[in-house]
């Protein structure tokens, strides 16, 4: 096989699977492990995909987002690196702490995840999430009101108004994507006010960016990545991408493979 098949094919099957592995590569094509990294390189420098610490994802569209009705539980059985940050970010709440949680597929995680005894205060802005925080026998939840979108999540003036008369030792935030450059960014305008309220009102603000969301950008910045106290993410995660948000004064918290 010609090295130009050889990157076609490679390009496919993350197409049809969401990524690649440097072992897949190297199993898929009898290459070594030299000419593995080499082919991602070289795909990489093409603005083809992206690398990560095991092998390679698709390139994300800046408008790339979820559909409309597709809610923070539809993806709870597929994301392995969602859960592993969720169970850290769960590790680090104290007893008594008043916490937000974040309206998306990794806040979901964090909700199932908390201890049934934990005793603290949970606040969110998806009604999904409340819902699944109110099974925990030890967990008050604080649920954000106002106008509700497709997904169950109120981001609008009434919330944010609630917001502001709150504090919150940590606040467990995602985006659409994050880079050194362009900070924390999102498709939608509309709640770029609610999420800098929640950092406002932050002791401590948490990110939880998984691999797929680190070095992109979506269409609108929510803030400089600076904002954040602490990045947690998982296992692929380049260490050259990593080493900009260091810079920003970020502490890093990288998840192991379970």
């Amino acid at each position: 096989m010609f090295i130009e098949e050889r990157h076609q094919a490679i390009l496919d099957i993350l197409a049809e699977r969401g990524s690649i592995s440097v072992t897949d590569i190297q199993t898929m094509f009898n290459v070594g492990y030299g000419s593995a990294q080499r082919d991602l390189r070289i795909l990489e420098k093409q603005g083809l995909l992206k690398r990560t610490h095991g092998g390679a994802i698709p390139l994300r569209q800046v408008a790339a987002g979820k559909p409309k009705n597709v809610t923070c539980r539809d993806f709870a059985q597929e994301k392995e690196n969602y859960v592993a940050i969720a169970k850290k970010a769960v590790s680090m709440i104290n007893k008594n702490d008043v916490v937000f949680i974040t309206s998306a597929t990794v806040g979901y995680f964090m909700a199932r995840e908390i201890p049934a005894d934990l005793n603290v205060r949970a606040v969110t802005n998806s009604i999904i999430i409340a819902e699944e925080l109110r099974k925990k026998q030890g967990v008050q939840v604080i649920m954000l009101g106002g106008e509700m979108d497709a997904k169950g999540n109120c981001y609008d003036a009434f919330a944010i108004d609630t917001v502001k008369r709150l504090r919150f030792d940590k606040c467990f935030i995602t985006a659409a994507a994050i880079s050194a450059d362009f900070g924390l960014s999102i498709q939608k305008s509309q709640a770029i006010s609610f999420w800098n309220a929640v950092i406002d009102s932050s002791k401590q603000a948490i990110g939880l960016f998984p691999t797929e969301k680190i070095g992109f950008e979506s269409i609108v910045s929510i803030c400089p990545a600076s904002r954040l106290n602490t990045l947690i993410t998982d296992w692929n995660a380049l260490e050259e991408d990593l080493a900009k948000f260091d810079k920003q004064g970020i502490e890093i918290v990288i998840v192991e493979n379970e």
